[in-house]
């Protein structure tokens, strides 16, 4: 639990980094928005539609009593919630970090340089940012639909699916987040996955309370800069980076 918590105060840290730049902050809240005004506008066409989709997707029931059907129809509508909103939650990030690169190339800079010592300067690229969120969102996608089997369990089945898309989102947006300041020291997936090992449970705090603002409304505009402003400051604190 410790660890998690200090994970957590990463995120507290990259906030209060840029709470100083409010130039910075607005700059980096900028893709966010736009991306923000698109996902949202198709979740809201799919929670306005999501009765009507269940109906269409478990012709099955239109015999079974009304009570159960209407159970099993809930259930299946949470889920299917819940996992669109940790596939959405890829996307979001993928998106906005692919479409930001510049925004947020320029807040990893300022936060390394705060932090003293040379700036890593290996390139990363449109190319490679694109190609990690779409990893990203490959991934998220067979998360999304192991959200949407557990929602299919009785009673406790959306708990769990909820537990689980916040925990395996978050494990993915804190990888997402700290490929920067790792590719940019030369670090390729192996090279990450092995420096980043020994802090799991450190990362993994930081990627949920990332996780979490991002449920929040609008909350994922305002936490996307800090959340890159503070991946910066774990890898070099924990990460044990020059």
């Amino acid at each position: 639990m410790t660890d998690l918590l200090r994970g957590a105060g990463y995120l507290r840290q990259g906030l209060t980094f840029l709470r100083g730049r409010p130039r910075l902050l607005l700059l980096g809240m900028v893709p966010g928005l736009i991306v923000f005004l698109v996902l949202g506008a198709a979740f809201v066409a799919l929670l306005l539609n999501v009765a009507d989709l269940v109906a269409w997707a478990t012709p099955f029931s239109d015999d079974w009593a009304d009570s159960v059907r209407a159970v099993v129809r809930g259930l299946l509508a949470i889920a299917l919630l819940v996992g669109v909103l940790v596939l959405f939650s890829a996307l979001f990030v993928a998106l906005t970090l692919t479409v930001g690169d510049p925004f947020y190339e320029r807040i990893w800079r300022e936060t390394e340089a705060s932090l003293g010592g040379p700036v890593p300067d290996h390139a990363i690229g449109f190319w490679q940012a694109a190609r990690d969120g779409l990893r990203l969102v490959l991934v998220g996608l067979g998360f999304s639909a192991l959200v949407l089997l557990c929602g299919l369990v009785p009673i406790i089945g959306p708990t769990v699916g909820i537990v689980l898309g916040v925990v395996f989102s978050g494990r993915l947006l804190a990888r997402e987040l700290l490929g920067r300041p790792l590719g940019a020291r030369g670090l390729d997936d192996a090279a990450q996955l092995a420096a980043t090992s020994s802090r799991r449970t450190t990362v993994l705090g930081f990627g949920i309370a990332t996780q979490l603002c991002f449920l929040v409304p609008l909350g994922g505009i305002l936490v996307m800069p800090a959340a890159v402003a503070g991946a910066a400051i774990l890898a070099r604190n924990e990460l044990d980076l020059a």
